[in-house]
């Protein structure tokens, strides 16, 4: 069984950065692919960022409400992915959600078999 935990998330104002920590166990973490979705209330899961497991090449995809302030990256000594969020806006205010799965990277959470339990962000104009 995948575990994933979360952590990193905070209130912060418009403007301010944070970085989004999610450790994996339970799978041979380079065989994974990785995810951050987000939910704000009252609104459905939305796709931020994946990256695809390590023996393919290097490959990353960003939602376009992202792009350019977001980074996803991996460390796989420590098992871990993150997300960089810089320029954070209050429209970024949402649960943060770590997903994996086997396969090639892709948006929909429905493709998605392993989930933490989802981190806080606020971010206060």
């Amino acid at each position: 069984q995948v575990q994933l935990v979360e952590s990193g998330g905070g209130l912060v104002q418009a403007g301010d950065s944070l970085r989004l920590s999610c450790a994996v166990s339970g799978r041979t973490f380079t065989s994974l692919t990785m995810a951050w979705f987000r939910q704000a209330p009252g609104k459905q899961r939305e796709f931020a960022a994946a990256i695809t497991f390590t023996s393919s090449v290097g490959s990353t995809r960003y939602a376009d409400s992202v792009k350019g302030r977001f980074t996803i990256s991996r460390d796989d000594a420590k098992n871990t992915v993150y997300l960089q969020m810089n320029g954070l806006k209050p429209e970024d205010t949402a649960v943060y959600y770590c997903a994996a799965r086997v396969g090639a990277v892709s948006s929909f959470y429905t493709s998605y078999n392993y989930w933490g339990q989802g981190t806080q962000v606020t971010v206060s104009s």
